[in-house]
């Protein structure tokens, strides 16, 4: 009884935090309710480090409210309508992925940085900011400090896209009379959803188009969001490997993040519901409360960082991600020129 009142305690903690972090990101959706939960719990980590009726409950939010909040993602998820649209922007998609990872790599042998790190950079930066780090942490064992630190990199370039983006969207010449290209542009080289928006629907206002900018980028962004999938899979497999002694056998089901199937699965049901007519909005309430259960995640994540350590290890990671983002903001340009897209 009194570890579950620990457990209680600790994640009531959280969710408070996350009230405030959530109606922050409301107010300023550029920054979003992650980044704020996150600062929010580096802020006040003096006020809970010794206070051990708390730890049990802010770890099992840093681990198992953060991987109920990646199933819950998975209703937002229309496997068919991503199919069919996103089928366009697959090649620049796949070269985006491919081109991050390897810079990832090998940036991190250059700048010697711990493997998990410049993974849930790597990878926070090619598919889908956030939502990915959250995904890819607990299969790859990756410490509350590495996620923390991936999160503040990726918030980084995430505001400088959303600033930058537009002037040279039309210092590119993109089309200004449709949003089709400089949606793709936006969903394939803005990594977090919260910029992806903010980015698309600043070209549709400078532009009066409407919402086609938007829709174009937010279909984009969530099939790139699919990459979840093989990625950590392939990462699991990975670290099952590298975790087993000689004598043991690789174990499929060892290696297989279960949570993964249950995002696949919700993803299934919301196709198989739209396919039988039901209007996808059914979901909004379940992907609501995934994007809340990830800010109370960042917050219990910041509550577990030293914002001084974190701060003084920070040149690197960020150098790492500023190679990312260039990567991915060139390939996308030059894929989508090759295409005759742009």
């Amino acid at each position: 009884m009194n570890k579950i009142n620990k457990l209680i305690k600790g994640i009531c903690l959280c969710l408070v935090f996350a009230l405030v972090a959530w109606f922050l990101g409301q107010v300023f959706p550029l920054i979003g309710g992650p980044v704020f939960g996150i600062l929010l719990g580096m802020l006040c980590h003096n006020l809970v480090k010794d206070a051990k009726d708390y730890q049990v409950g802010i770890k099992f939010t840093a681990k198992k409210v953060l991987q109920a909040a990646v199933v819950l993602l998975g209703f937002g998820l229309n496997l068919n309508i991503i199919l069919k649209t996103g089928a366009q922007s697959l090649p620049i998609i796949l070269s985006t992925i491919t081109v991050a990872l390897a810079l990832a790599y090998l940036m991190q042998k250059v700048l010697k940085l711990p493997l998990n790190l410049a993974t849930l950079i790597g990878v926070g930066s090619s598919i889908c900011g956030g939502s990915a780090i959250a995904a890819t942490a607990p299969v790859i064992d990756a410490d509350d400090q590495e996620v923390a630190q991936a999160i503040s990199v990726i918030f980084l370039f995430n505001v400088i896209a959303a600033l930058v983006f537009p002037s040279l969207g039309q210092a590119l010449g993109f089309d200004t009379s449709s949003g089709q290209a400089f949606g793709i542009f936006a969903g394939t080289a803005v990594n977090d959803t919260s910029s992806v928006t903010a980015t698309a629907a600043t070209w549709d206002s400078l532009y009066h188009l409407g919402s086609q900018t938007l829709d174009k980028a937010v279909t984009v962004k969530l099939t790139r969001t699919l990459a979840i999938i093989p990625i950590t899979l392939g990462l699991s497999f990975i670290q099952s490997k590298k975790n087993r002694t000689h004598d043991q056998r690789f174990s499929f089901k060892r290696a297989f993040p279960t949570f993964i199937l249950y995002f696949i699965l919700a993803s299934l049901i919301t196709s198989l519901f739209s396919s039988f007519g039901f209007n996808p909005s059914l979901f909004n309430p379940l992907k609501t409360l995934s994007k809340f259960m990830i800010v109370m995640a960042m917050v219990a994540i910041g509550l577990n960082t030293n914002l001084i350590q974190l701060i003084r290890k920070g040149i690197k990671p960020i150098s790492l991600g500023f190679t990312c983002w260039l990567g991915i903001t060139l390939v996308s340009l030059v894929m989508q020129k090759v295409m005759g897209l742009l």
